[in-house]
């Protein structure tokens, strides 16, 4: 029966080998027969390892597999394999056709950049009142320069008629 998340707190003590018993093959961690199944592990991938150089040695092209893909081999339809193409198979004259999305983006690009254009050079209703707007301000600043020589010249004549 399930304790649930909590345990009591006598949990079991846990057991260290010492360097003894690993050496002699009897530690907790692994049992007796651990050795045996080991050699005789290393024995067989010895020899898959030797057919395997074979078969390398015939076909260098293959990749080194991993894991457990050494052992078992598997066609996994899912897995595409890479495919490369060279510049010289590619099909300069087939056009690939855009999704739906990158046509309206590319459609929008166009249509900014071609409205950008008409901005400088004036075509625009926008660009007509910012031009209009500008022609004010400099017609502004214009007669404020003029008022300030005027002032300007003003005060001169004032202070050249007080020297006097």
């Amino acid at each position: 029966m399930g304790r649930g998340k909590f345990k009591g707190k006598p949990t079991g003590q846990r057991r260290f080998s010492s360097a003894a018993d690993i050496l002699a093959g009897t530690s907790a961690a692994r049992p007796r027969s651990f050795k045996q199944k080991e050699a005789e592990y290393e024995e067989d991938v010895e020899e898959e390892s030797e057919e395997e150089s074979e078969e390398e040695s015939e076909d260098e092209s293959d990749v080194k597999k991993k894991g457990h893909e050494a052992l078992i081999e598997v066609d996994n339809p899912n897995r595409a394999k890479p495919k490369t193409l060279k510049a010289r198979d590619l099909d300069a004259s087939k056009t690939t056709e855009l999704s739906r999305r990158e046509r309206e983006e590319l459609e929008k690009q166009r249509a900014h950049e071609r409205y950008m254009r008409l901005q400088e050079q004036g075509k625009t209703e926008q660009a007509r009142k910012d031009l209009d707007r500008l022609a004010l301000i400099r017609q502004q600043r214009e007669e404020a320069a003029k008022k300030r020589e005027e002032e300007k010249a003003a005060k001169d004549a004032k202070k050249v008629d007080a020297r006097k």
